[in-house]
């Protein structure tokens, strides 16, 4: 199923409130979760010579709207959390939305990148590594509906779940028919 849009939907920003809200949080716990999802998605998929030009690089998503910013490395056998670093040797920046539509698989990179809502700066040959090292993995798409706290007790523990009351619908909740 082809599910990649041609051109990304209208741009959609964090409230600045929200943003100013985030940018307090500690930065080194964001980028060790992150480096765990990563090392558990991509790093035995990644191939040698990838992980030969990543070696010892300092990379950063940069989450524009968040304030955020996720900073690591490859170490030789997995991705490692780092310290903010002023002059990453890659960052790679866009909104959250921007970023959700990519793990979804519903936005190509290159689309976002000429709009310009997709910013990768430093070493662009190790970006140009990594964006086509990603492009040639086959990943699971990154459906939020598989993490909210129902599904994941569903998948951890059914019996629990299965106790739980069913969901009213979308639309009872919205107000309209069930």
């Amino acid at each position: 199923m082809d599910t990649m849009i041609a051109t990304p939907p209208p741009p959609i920003t964090l409230p600045r409130p929200v943003g100013a809200l985030l940018a307090r949080l500690p930065a080194y716990p964001g980028s060790l979760l992150l480096v765990k999802a990563i090392n558990l998605a991509l790093a035995r998929q990644l191939p040698d010579d990838v992980k030969a030009h990543l070696l010892d690089k300092r990379i950063s998503i940069r989450v524009r709207d968040a304030r955020l910013a996720f900073d690591f490395s490859w170490n030789g056998t997995r991705f490692a959390p780092g310290r903010p670093w002023p002059e990453p040797d890659l960052a790679i920046s866009a909104n959250a939305q921007d970023f959700l539509l990519l793990a979804q698989r519903r936005q190509d990179p290159d689309t976002l990148f000429f709009n310009r809502r997709l910013v990768m700066e430093g070493d662009t040959e190790l970006g140009l590594i990594v964006k086509n090292a990603l492009d040639a993995l086959e990943l699971p798409v990154m459906d939020p509906m598989h993490w909210t706290p129902r599904a994941v007790l569903e998948r951890r523990a059914p019996h629990l779940a299965r106790q739980l009351p069913p969901l009213p619908s979308l639309g009872r909740l919205l107000g309209g028919r069930p």
